[in-house]
């Protein structure tokens, strides 16, 4: 049977502006397809922290000049930012596998994601976005009631929550595709945050951490591998010492012991090592990595980047 492998591609593997984004998937593609050649079932999950912002920050400054508009809700820049990318990524991926002589669809599921509206991170928002305001515009926002965070030179910032992920929309769809032997790009972004309320699902102001989202993902397609794609070839612990350490292969009471000393970065790297560990504690067999793009198709090989099981 072929290794089902949800990976997630983080910032470097998908570039800023229009132009590195169309450079940096086509990079992207060749090792993805390198791990579809080698046998890998892939579910591709992205981030899309500074695409989200600049579609945020357009949107919105349009509105602010031209008063028949209105503002678009975090949740409609999501599902925008989800469309953007996965358009490159899965033309870029198609034209590589074509190359290769191999004819797979690659299908980009506009993914909602339910989070609970009493999730205490709504009342503890972390997520800088979108445009600088002027303290009048910051004061509006915040009889919206929306919260906003003073930033240097008396600029202000939407500031907004980052729930953890319950469920999937659209799961039935993507692992249908899957089993059918397809890839998929599915919760770009950690997905589009929605509550339900009856019969209807609302977006919520919200952005929801893209690591939870990868581990829910491969939780739910009951992938063998999460693979988290950063800057750095393997993790590294103690690195405000005099003796950092690389880590190779741990156990997840390893990686529970780093998690307790602080070991990681709050934002960078700890949503990887927690998602990783909740998704290895759900089922025996299971293994996470964590590596660059660079040595993805090798660590899923199991040499190179730190992998945790």
């Amino acid at each position: 049977m072929k290794k089902k492998v949800v990976i997630a591609l983080g910032h470097s593997a998908l570039g800023t502006t229009f132009p590195e984004q169309q450079v940096a998937v086509k990079a992207s593609a060749k090792v993805l397809a390198d791990l579809v050649e080698e046998g890998c079932q892939l579910i591709i999950t992205h981030s899309n922290a500074p695409q989200v912002g600049m579609i945020h920050t357009a949107m919105n400054e349009f509105a602010h000049f031209h008063s028949d508009f209105t503002g678009a809700p975090m949740s409609v820049c999501s599902a925008m930012s989800q469309g953007y990318i996965g358009y490159d990524l899965q033309n870029a991926l198609r034209s590589e596998l074509v190359k290769r002589g191999i004819y797979k669809t690659v299908s980009t599921i506009l993914t909602q994601v339910l989070v609970d509206p009493y999730d205490e991170a709504f009342y503890h928002p972390v997520k800088v976005i979108g445009r600088y305001m002027t303290k009048e515009e910051a004061q509006k926002e915040e009889a919206k009631g929306n919260y906003v965070v003073e930033e240097s030179g008396g600029r202000y910032r939407r500031i907004v929550s980052a729930p953890r992920p319950k469920d999937i929309i659209e799961i039935d769809a993507i692992n249908a595709l899957v089993d059918a032997g397809q890839l998929v790009i599915a919760c770009g972004g950690g997905g589009i945050p929605v509550m339900a309320q009856g019969n209807t699902l609302k977006g919520a102001s919200a952005i929801i951490e893209k690591d939870y989202a990868a581990g829910k993902l491969a939780e739910l397609t009951d992938a063998d591998v999460l693979m988290f794609i950063t800057a750095d070839k393997q993790v590294d612990i103690d690195i405000d010492t005099d003796h950092p350490t690389l880590l190779g292969s741990i156990s997840v009471a390893e990686a529970q012991k780093h998690v307790a000393q602080n070991q990681f970065g709050e934002v960078a790297m700890l949503p990887k090592i927690q998602a990783s560990i909740d998704f290895l504690t759900q089922k025996e067999g299971r293994e996470a990595i964590i590596t660059n793009l660079e040595h993805a198709a090798a660590a899923v090989a199991g040499k190179g980047g730190t992998h945790i099981s």
